[in-house]
């Protein structure tokens, strides 16, 4: 019978040790978040406010990287070739929903190449008009809009805001000329300053607006009233049946990151959302803390991408 000695031993939980997996020790260093948008836009936004929450919980620090550009496919086509290690993170939204099946070629699958942890949050925008718009209803601009094909002008800025727009067309039967902008910042302006008559800024930015008298806030476009304007009227409400677009954020890994991993970035995304002070930051721009399984929120993702795929075909929408 052979007996193994102390140091025996200890030589072989070193061993053991060194072969064990990494996730065991997870995590070990900083942990990056890939914002595939620039610092400030509301997708940067989301990511530092469960920034300081999650680096707690985790107990390493939680670094921002911004990587903006092609309309947040940059950033994500980053994030889904990084090592799935559980160090990169990306905070997905709306647009790489849609870009799924706006851009032909994308470096990238947002289903295939990525693994779901969490939804963070949703939002709505709100239709805003310029005072000089005769119509302080959805009504009555559609009814406007039908006399005057074309002739009202619509500032978007992104995929999302350009589907909203080509939505209410579709649903309204109205026809409104698009006016593209780089940013929503800009076409936010545009309509404040009536070089455009209608657009769709988030909720957060519009009712600030309203309250001056700068825009009309018509109707917000989520299946709930926000709880910012609780007197403003949701689309759907408004007569369009079934209108609704809701924005949203969510946080990704590349696929093939170790279920173990993911259920504690899940576990330390749960806590983030739960804190009073994460849920204030929300609320002050009218997002609401979501949360859900992995699954649930792979579920989503999916559904999001059919959904709107649906509506560029129909609208033969294209991302130029």
């Amino acid at each position: 019978m052979k007996i193994v000695t102390r140091s025996g031993l200890m030589a072989l939980a070193v061993a053991l040790a060194g072969i064990a997996p990494a996730h065991a020790q997870y995590p070990a260093r900083a942990i990056r978040f890939i914002v595939p948008f620039p610092a400030g836009s509301a997708n940067d936004q989301v990511a530092r406010f469960i920034q300081p929450q999650m680096s707690a919980a985790l107990g390493q620090q939680v670094v921002i990287d911004n990587r903006a550009g092609a309309a947040g496919n940059l950033g994500a086509e980053i994030a889904a070739k990084s090592p799935p290690d559980g160090y990169t993170l990306m905070v997905g939204n709306i647009a790489h929903a849609v870009s799924a099946t706006l851009y032909s070629k994308l470096g990238y699958d947002l289903v295939r190449d990525f693994a779901p942890v969490t939804l963070l949050a949703s939002g709505s925008f709100t239709l805003a008009v310029h005072p000089s718009l005769p119509a302080r209803s959805v009504k009555e601009l559609i009814a406007f809009a039908k006399k005057r094909p074309g002739e009202i002008n619509v500032a978007t800025a992104g995929a999302a805001l350009r589907l909203s727009a080509k939505m209410l067309d579709s649903m309204a039967g109205i026809k409104t000329t698009e006016i593209t902008y780089k940013s929503t910042p800009q076409a936010v302006t545009a309509v404040v300053s009536g070089e455009a008559s209608l657009g769709f800024p988030a909720t957060s930015a519009a009712i600030p607006h309203a309250r001056t008298g700068k825009l009309r806030a018509l109707a917000v476009t989520g299946a709930q009233r926000s709880p910012m304007a609780p007197d403003v009227p949701t689309v759907a409400e408004s007569g369009v049946s079934g209108y609704e677009v809701t924005t949203w954020y969510g946080l990704m890994v590349p696929a093939g990151t170790p279920k173990e991993i993911i259920a504690r970035l899940h576990a330390a995304a749960a806590s983030a959302l739960g804190h009073p002070e994460v849920k204030k930051r929300f609320a002050t721009s009218d997002l609401e803390p979501a949360g859900s399984t992995p699954e649930q929120f792979g579920a989503f993702v999916r559904s999001e991408i059919a959904k709107w795929g649906k509506v560029i075909k129909e609208s033969g929408m294209t991302a130029d």
